[in-house]
């Protein structure tokens, strides 16, 4: 039997490693930490991601004890630590810089907490080889931090700060000194690390796809308060505000006005007229064969139509009998419509899409966007939809879908396993979608300047209120 989720957070009888309980700090004026309440479990990895600002160091700096809150507690298992001093808290920091002793070995590096705290030598040998160990640094322990590579150093830096087995590691910029590809392989050992010794893990960071790959889950934070704290699919699938939506990944943000779609069965689809339709002319009545006789003067009889259509049509053509069809003019219950500027009929929708949710009016003249998962009660508000790359169709034409907007290529990025498109639609708004690169980038069909179609499901995106 598979074992279950690990979803603490989720268990009403679960018990908090840490608890923040409306905790405020102040810097003078400055309020870094607004009144803070927040909940975090053993063994979870929770990542506080933010921009620049945001008190996400503070609050880490806080529970290592370098920083005390004005107001508020904070708790470690059910003690309060808001003024215990750092070297008294079960708690150790691993820094951005490491801050490893140059003129240390690795081992003495790992051992040197250890020797602080008087253990004994066995002890000490035998925990400093169980970390050498885990992050499999055995080949490296009598080298200087110089003499090893920044993933390496960085992997010295976590073996010492788990050395004296602490409740809690926090983690502040852990892999911001290293480059793209082997902060992406760490991300991984740290998983692997923090899974293997149970020890939960705080990360601060301002790199989102860190947050993403390592966390459990994940605090967004803005000016001092934390916004949404979720699994990494839920803040990235289900924000719940324009702003976390904007700050995690790739979004397209279309603005518009919610109106309420019926919940018991989906609306009529509207059909599009064909250019071939045309209406039908009036029948040929006494008088106006009387008013074209009086514009073209005497008609020519049978024999005659016959004679110009076997002898002269080659030169003027067929002859024409009638004027040209026009529509009738307009009644006088339809003249102040007509006068009215006319909306173009949306083209035909699935018949399959959900009842309920929302349409959003977002531009004059364009057909409205269905959110069937929108909710009802923001009717008539100003709202947002937003819509991930990757939940975007591009094709070169229309294609048979719940929504569908008409665009031009502006730019393209080759990524190698995707092309991002970005399309300028309706209004001069940027939109961009994603495509895999399946086919050879020789072989790719949309390019520059492309009038293309856009398409998206009635559930794609999410609609929230505008801020």
């Amino acid at each position: 039997m598979a074992d279950s989720v690990f979803a603490p957070w989720n268990d009403p009888e679960a018990k908090p490693l840490i608890q923040f309980k409306g905790v405020t700090k102040r810097f003078g004026d400055f309020t870094a930490i607004d009144d803070l309440t927040q909940n975090i479990y053993e063994r979870e990895f929770f990542a506080l991601l933010g921009p620049s600002g945001c008190g996400k160091t503070t609050l880490m700096r806080m529970l290592a004890g370098f920083e005390e809150p004005t107001e508020g507690q904070i708790l470690l298992n059910g003690v309060d630590i808001g003024h215990v001093p750092p070297n008294k808290r079960a708690v150790n920091m691993m820094f951005q810089s490491y801050a490893l002793f140059p003129h240390l070995s690795v081992y003495d590096n790992i051992a040197f907490g250890l020797r602080r705290e008087k253990k004994p030598k066995d002890e000490i040998h035998a925990r400093v080889k169980e970390m050498l160990r885990l992050t499999r640094l055995d080949r490296f322990a009598q080298r200087k931090p110089h003499q090893i590579s920044g993933g390496q150093r960085q992997r010295v830096a976590l073996a010492r700060s788990l050395a004296k087995a602490p409740k809690l590691l926090l983690l502040d910029e852990p892999l911001g000194a290293l480059d793209k590809k082997l902060r992406e392989e760490t991300q991984f050992e740290l998983m692997d690390i923090q899974e293997k010794t149970g020890t939960t893990f705080i990360i601060v960071t301002h790199d989102q796809e860190e947050a993403m790959t390592v966390a459990s889950r994940v605090a967004v934070m803005d000016e001092g308060r934390i916004v949404q704290v979720a699994t990494p699919d839920v803040i990235y699938e289900a924000p719940n505000s324009v702003y976390v939506a904007d700050f995690i990944g790739d979004v397209n943000l279309i603005r518009g006005t919610a109106r309420a779609r019926p919940a018991d069965s989906p609306p009529e689809a509207a059909v599009e007229p064909t250019p071939e339709t045309k209406p039908a002319p009036p029948k040929a009545t006494a008088s106006t064969s009387a008013s074209i006789a009086e514009r073209t003067g005497p008609q020519p009889n049978t024999l005659g139509r016959a004679l110009h259509d076997k002898l002269l049509s080659p030169i003027f053509g067929k002859w024409i009998e009638d004027e040209p069809r026009r529509l009738p003019p307009p009644s006088a219950a339809e003249a102040p419509r007509a006068a009215a500027p006319q909306t173009p009929a949306a083209p035909p929708r699935p018949q399959d899409i959900p009842p309920g949710g929302l349409e959003i009016d977002w531009s004059t003249g364009q057909a409205a966007i269905i959110a069937a998962n929108g909710d009802p009660v923001l009717d008539g508000e100003k709202v947002v939809l937003a819509l991930r790359p990757e939940k975007l169709g591009i094709a070169k034409t229309r294609p048979d879908a719940p929504n569908t907007l008409k665009g031009k290529v502006i730019d393209i990025a080759y990524l190698g396993n995707i092309s991002t498109y970005h399309v300028e639609i309706e209004g001069g708004v940027m939109v961009k979608a994603q495509a895999a690169n399946t086919r050879r980038i020789a072989r790719r069909d949309i390019t520059w300047e492309d009038e293309v179609w856009l398409s998206f499901t009635a559930t794609a995106g999410v609609v929230l209120k505008d801020e």
